[in-house]
């Protein structure tokens, strides 16, 4: 049997609150949005900066939790990548990718608001604002 392995860490700030259903079980069922940047230099040298959106499933999360996953709030999420497949109304089969966490740290202070995210929430995933023509890349103050 090989080695496999699906495994995803993200850390990144939150498009909207969090949601909270309970299933016809009564397991609750947490979904948010986390936005991850990317910054790399494009063809004629400019910085471009890339924001990525992922959906995230958490089940039984903490009042605690729910009520400290905000929107902008900054959030370590790590657990698995799923694909899911269904029919939407058109009748047209679709894949939905989304990420099943099983470890959720929020990294705001408590009772702060954090800054909002840079990019409004984009279903397609990649950012369209542009990014600020003097920013640099994210990492370059790292010593390496």
């Amino acid at each position: 049997m090989a080695f496999s392995l699906n495994k995803i860490q993200l850390i990144g700030n939150l498009g909207q609150d969090a949601e909270t259903r309970t299933t016809t079980t009564q397991v609750a069922v947490t979904n948010f949005s986390v936005a991850t940047e990317n910054s790399y230099k494009n063809k004629d040298g400019e910085w471009v900066r890339e924001t990525t959106w992922h959906r995230v499933t958490y089940f039984n999360a903490s009042d605690f939790l729910r009520e400290n996953l905000r929107k902008g709030s900054k959030v370590y999420v790590e657990g698995r990548y799923r694909s899911r497949e269904y029919t939407d109304k058109d009748n047209i089969k679709k894949t939905a990718w989304e990420v099943i966490a099983e470890q959720i740290i929020p990294l705001s202070a408590r009772g702060n608001r954090p800054e909002e995210p840079s990019a409004e929430y984009n279903a397609g995933g990649v950012s369209s604002a542009p990014p600020a023509a003097d920013a640099p890349p994210a990492d370059a103050d790292l010593p390496f």
